[in-house]
């Protein structure tokens, strides 16, 4: 394996260079360690057997979440969120398995994941030197044909199974190539039920104390087998202590750490603020619907939470973006890195007009926002019917693309969906439809031609109702014989949404033109600004997050909420005292006929330091001897600021610890076969 370890002599947060020597802040490649800072801090100091045991026991989901292999057999601890569509998909109005949980009491009993998929990452190599030299002479548009070209190489040479991706740091500065080992083959093992894995709901999301017990089980399997995973993180049997070092192994994605502020003031005036009236109203709506039945609580029951969780996330940053002390602190640092490149010709020539340029784009942006979230973004049409249309219609018009050989990696993307064996309801694409069409019609205008196109002078209810009792895209088998048929099938069909979705494609097509341009400009002079802060701090400094693994340093740790000092412990005790008869504190009955011979002393939550950028689900928390402590699931209120700096007095992670993993498994669910597996794991 080549991984190259590199110690930062000298080291400083990558987006605030006032901070102290060493914080909780990084979120750390794992070939790019600041191990001497960390012995100095912790008296940790690990070998390069310890980093690359640690790196290939941690899995990354297909999705974006994060697991552990915790067994020798390819078992992979997570949290419920990271496999609520595998759950949906494997259920049943029969078998609810989101509502009512899921064991497998025997191997033939763990259940097929379809579409769940998890990458091990094997081994890391720079080639910044092979890219540079490959580039050398040729456009910068020629770096994705480079680096199709190195990843097909490293594939080739690999076991099947492999899987190479160059990824570029520091806004291109360093390229790496990790090569993955993948997994198309998960099984669900163990799924808890819906009630307590989100314990408490909406009200105490995001909040702590909290008592979720989020926490799932799933099995990798290769050539129809259990997987030999030689690296994995034993269970500790002693939950961590308050101030012990715990090290989270996550793969975060996204974050806007590297904004200007300029940048931010947009995301709150316009993002954000957009976001929270739409995700808002929509959360009334779902409401609703799932107040009426059963039925309707489990077709929408899981869309709620992820609505929820949305519209606390971005109340959360839009707060986190009225601190006036890290406001003041994300001014310094970027005044302190224009300075830098101000103090020297070359670099000014190169990097100067970089946050000029990204400001001047803001005003193009605040134009383009709201008619491309509703014409193509996350704002427009709720609707799996028209997701399907799009994929079909977009498929069709860019066949001859595919027979030339030419990427198109937005089509690979949609047409997943196409196959997916998952149930549409259509009574409840009406009630999301309705919901959607308003909003389209409210936010652009009654009168703006998009509108006037796609929704006419029809009530949004009643195009809705029309629509989807014309459409027979919920039958896989009628997918895909459009996908089959071409252009000719889909140009000659009849059906309701493939119909409007070839109305309202020159739109949409215009819309992310529009906005692929204001981001191609601003990334750019992006990555001009991260290159100038590599350019001053080196490896000194952690660069953005890009969906690859990260570590990250921390301590088991409280914090002060302005109002009390916060415990960093929640109790089996204190949720039995929480609940009550009433969602969402209603424990289910295995809980509660279990209480009596549950630990009431044993911890169920607990919150640490660490630097995980959006609370990574699934991520695995260790100790200084590579065995998991905790598997992270959430944050507290002022994590979800994280996004754009880290605050050690007050960020903090929440994590289901080991104790009450093995606690609840044995006790509650009685799942001896998994507990023994794990308890076996220990002396492995």
């Amino acid at each position: 394996m080549v991984m190259l370890v590199r110690v930062a002599a000298v080291v400083v947060t990558a987006f605030f260079a006032s901070a102290p020597a060493f914080a909780s802040e990084g979120l750390w490649q794992p070939d790019h360690l600041p191990l001497a800072a960390v012995n100095k801090a912790y008296g940790f100091a690990p070998d390069a057997d310890w980093i690359s045991r640690t790196q290939r026991s941690s899995v990354r989901l297909t999705g974006g979440c994060s697991g552990a292999f915790v067994s020798p057999d390819g078992l992979v601890l997570t949290t419920p969120r990271c496999i609520e569509a595998c759950v949906q998909k494997v259920s049943t109005a029969a078998t609810n398995y989101a509502a009512n949980g899921y064991y497998a009491r025997t191997g033939k009993d763990e259940l097929i994941c379809p579409g769940l998929g998890m990458d091990r990452l094997d081994a890391i190599e720079d080639i910044s030197v092979r890219i540079r030299q490959a580039l050398a002479g040729k456009a910068a548009g020629d770096l994705r044909a480079v680096k199709k070209d190195v990843e097909k190489e490293c594939a080739s040479k690999g076991a099947p199974g492999t899987r190479c991706e160059v990824v570029g740091f520091h806004g291109g500065a360093t390229h790496s190539l990790y090569r993955y080992h993948h997994f198309d083959d998960v099984r669900l093992v163990f799924s808890p039920e819906g009630s307590v894995a989100t314990f408490g709901g909406d009200p105490n999301n995001f909040e702590f104390p909290r008592y979720a017990f989020d926490v799932a089980l799933l099995r990798a399997y290769d050539n129809g087998k259990p997987v030999a995973s030689a690296d994995f993180f034993p269970l500790s049997t002693q939950d961590a202590k308050a101030g012990e070092l715990t090290i989270a192994i996550s793969n975060p994605a996204g974050g806007s750490r590297a904004k200007t502020l300029a940048q931010l003031q947009t995301d709150k005036d316009r993002d954000i603020a957009h976001a929270l009236m739409r995700f808002g109203e929509l959360r009334g709506v779902l409401t609703r619907y799932i107040a009426e039945s059963e039925e309707h609580r489990r077709i929408a029951q899981a869309d709620l939470f992820a609505i929820e969780r949305l519209y606390k996330s971005f109340r959360g940053k839009f707060e986190a973006l009225q601190d006036a002390d890290m406001l003041a602190r994300k001014r310094a640092d970027e005044q302190s890195l224009q300075d830098f490149v101000a103090g020297d010709p070359a670099r000014k020539a190169r990097y100067g007009a970089a946050w000029d340029e990204i400001e001047r784009a803001q005003a193009t942006y605040r134009e383009i926002e709201l008619p491309f979230q509703f014409k193509e973004g996350r704002g427009g049409f709720f609707s799996k019917y028209l997701g399907f249309a799009k994929a079909l219609v977009r498929g069709a018009a860019e066949h001859d693309a595919i027979k030339r050989g030419e990427p198109v990696p937005e089509l690979q993307s949609e047409t997943q969906q196409l196959f997916s064996t998952a149930p549409v309801y259509p009574d409840y694409e009406k009630v999301k439809f309705t919901f959607t069409l308003a909003q389209v019609r409210d936010g652009l205008g009654l009168y703006y031609p998009f509108v006037q196109k796609a929704i006419g002078n029809e009530s949004p209810k009643a195009l809705a109702n029309r629509l989807v009792e014309g459409t027979r895209l919920g039958d896989i088998a009628v997918r895909k014989a459009l996908q089959q048929g071409g252009t000719a099938a889909i140009e000659s069909s009849d059906d309701t949404f493939i119909k409007l979705a070839r109305l309202i494609e020159p739109d949409a097509k215009e819309a992310r033109k529009q906005m692929d341009d204001y981001e191609a400009w601003v990334g750019r002079n992006g990555r001009l600004i991260e290159q100038a802060r590599f350019e001053k701090y080196g490896d000194a400094a952690y660069p953005n997050p890009t969906a690859t693994q990260r570590f990250s340093f921390g301590t088991v740790a409280g914090w002060h909420d302005g109002t009390r000092q916060v415990a960093p412990f929640a109790d089996v005790a204190d949720l039995f005292a929480r609940a009550n008869a009433e969602a969402p504190f209603m424990l289910p009955p295995s809980w509660v006929a279990a209480k009596g011979a549950l630990d009431p002393k044993q911890h169920l939550n607990f919150v640490t330091s660490n630097d995980v950028i959006g609370s990574d689900k699934g991520a695995a928390l260790i100790d200084r001897d590579r065995q998991l402590v905790g598997i992270v699931y959430s944050g507290n209120v002022a994590s979800l600021g994280g996004d754009f700096w880290f605050d050690e007095r007050s960020n903090r992670t929440v994590s289901v610890p080991s104790g009450a993993v093995l606690e609840v498994l044995r006790k509650v669910y009685k799942a001896d076969r998994v507990v023994g597996e794990l308890e076996t794991a220990r002396r492995h």
